[in-house]
């Protein structure tokens, strides 16, 4: 299994941005999709986007399309969220993980042991 370390998260007000990375540490993430999940507080984790191999196909949860953009650099083994026009409502800790496919992805069928995350809180 390869784990992930994810990072960027922080705390802002709403409307601003802010950038998530996630990368395997002495590892590759080789061809496999990859995904971004959240989980706020009392609430399952869930799906928010996820990217396929090698980076032309992508897929969003409707409440941030439009906002949020996943990318990923295969030179830097890593890939991003880009989160635009945060809402309140986006505050959650934010997972990456990685999968066979990108519908395998967004459905939740990881093949990764889950990371810490990256805390992500935003202010009204």
């Amino acid at each position: 299994q390869v784990h992930v370390v994810e990072s960027g998260g922080g705390s802002v007000q709403a409307g601003e941005s802010l950038r998530l990375s996630c990368a395997p540490p002495g590892r590759t993430f080789s061809t496999r999709a990859m995904g971004w999940f959240r989980q706020a507080p009392g609430q399952e984790r869930e799906f928010v986007a996820a990217i396929g191999w090698p980076g032309s196909a992508t897929r969003y949860t409707d409440s941030v399309k439009g906002r949020f953009t996943i990318s990923r650099d295969s030179a830097k083994n890593t890939v991003y969220l880009q989160m635009d026009s945060l809402k309140p409502e986006d505050t959650a800790v934010y997972y990456c993980n990685a999968g066979e496919s990108l519908a395998a992805v967004a459905v939740g069928r990881v093949v990764d042991s889950w990371g810490q995350g990256t805390q992500v809180s935003v202010s009204s």
